[in-house]
């Protein structure tokens, strides 16, 4: 099925009653050439791209439960490329690539919008440091603004721009950032990858990992055991405990981040903002709802929803960026499982088992990495090599200390990231 506007027009009109499913309900088969663990955004877009780029059809991707209910499903939604390491900054310059171009590569409207992202800047130290990181972005290809206290004062005449302790100083303006849908890229990548042959297999948990002389040979799963050639872990936040079903233990530590939406309201933030001086930010989605968030809870979890003090935090520091804040009612909040690095970078590589492959780690930066980690990761699925755009996320730098990327400077502690 292909949308058109002429389609959305006729469907409208006559009671959408023609719409069919998305994608295929298929049954597991006994064996595949390819079994992907996890149906969120990551595993989706790796079976996409195996398929579109690789001709790879026989492919199965096994969720647990159901597609768009992990944490492709519950985050804040930001799309940026505004690193600064080698190594990050390419990968994600990559990603943004590839989200410009996605909805006609899908034939679906995940809703991008490209609304721009202005990170803040509350001293004459952090002032140097954005400059430095947009200087990167600039050589890296991307676009970056530095603005001044006026100039961020003509895109966000509503912050608190003379708080005490936190005084606007400027802002690094991404214009090329902004938001998507996540429920609907889940669904675009799915509907992509099931129109090219995957089978995407929802309510099937992977219970076990075979393996045989040194070679993974296939799965166990609540729906009986597949036999595959090559297996893909993608899991997120469960992916030190889907490693451990191999014998691995991953360097990976798993956090709650909250999230929050307000009440429906008429169009007031234009952009992404990043606070400066607190981890807060905040967009305003296509219903009208605000949506942001803060820390992590700082304490390690699997848990999908988080504490009150944390909840205290966040609001706390909304109030101090933008005190408007505090007349809209919060309408809902919910937690997502971070997968968190020790250096906060992420992992795409072979592991030392023949057969199996790891993609983890993105601590805050997984949903504007869906379309490069499934990219890259199908590349190395497909052809046993690192795609040169995720080259240094090697699994092994946790063990020798060399390649790290320490995005945030702060050290090895996983919460801290």
């Amino acid at each position: 099925m292909r949308f058109s506007g002429l389609r959305v027009l006729k469907e409208g009109l006559t009671g959408n009653k023609g719409w069919g499913p998305h994608w295929r309900d298929p049954e597991p088969k006994a064996e595949y050439d390819i079994v992907i663990i996890g149906g969120g955004g990551h595993g989706l877009s790796t079976a996409y791209y195996l398929a579109r780029e690789h001709g790879l059809k026989n492919i199965a991707v096994l969720e647990k439960g159901y597609i768009g209910g992990g944490n492709v499903g519950r985050n804040t939604t930001i799309v940026r490329a505004n690193y600064f390491l080698p190594g990050n900054s390419e990968f994600y310059s990559h990603s943004l690539k590839l989200w410009e171009g996605l909805e006609e590569d899908l034939n679906y409207n995940v809703m991008h919008s490209q609304r721009g992202l202005i990170n803040l800047f509350h001293s004459d130290g952090q002032r140097d440091a954005f400059a430095r990181r947009g200087n990167a972005m600039i050589n890296q290809g991307d676009d970056a603004i530095l603005l001044s206290r006026e100039g961020v004062r003509k895109h966000l005449p509503y912050l608190d721009f003379d708080n005490v302790r936190f005084p606007i100083y400027g802002g690094l303006y991404h214009p090329r950032g902004g938001t998507a849908r996540h429920d609907a890229v889940a669904w675009g990548y799915a509907r992509g990858a099931s129109d090219r042959g995957v089978d995407i297999i929802q309510n099937c948990e992977v219970t076990g990992i075979d393996r045989e002389g040194g070679r993974v040979t296939g799965v166990q799963t609540s729906r009986g055991g597949i036999r595959a050639k090559k297996v893909a872990i993608v899991v997120a936040g469960r992916s030190g405990q889907v490693a451990a079903m191999a014998g691995m233990r991953l360097p990976i530590e798993s956090h709650v981040l909250q999230a929050f939406v307000t009440e429906g309201l008429k169009p007031v933030i234009d952009h992404v903002i990043s606070f400066g001086m607190g981890h807060f930010y905040i967009s305003q989605s296509d219903k009208g709802g605000l949506v942001f968030g803060g820390d992590l809870d700082m304490y390690a979890s699997y848990a999908q929803r988080g504490n009150l003090p944390l909840v205290e935090h966040v609001m706390e520091a909304g109030m101090t960026l933008m005190p408007m804040i505090g007349k809209a009612r919060v309408l809902r909040s919910w937690g997502g499982i971070m997968d968190m690095t020790p250096d906060g970078s992420p992992i795409i590589d072979k592991t030392d088992i023949d057969g199996l492959y790891i993609d983890c780690g993105w601590c805050y930066g997984g949903f504007k990495a869906v379309p490069a980690s499934g990219n890259c990761f199908a590349h190395l699925v497909a052809t046993d090599r690192p795609h040169p755009a995720a080259e240094r996320f090697r699994l092994d730098r946790f063990r020798t200390g060399n390649g790290l990327m320490d995005e945030e400077g702060t050290g090895s502690q996983h919460n801290l990231h």
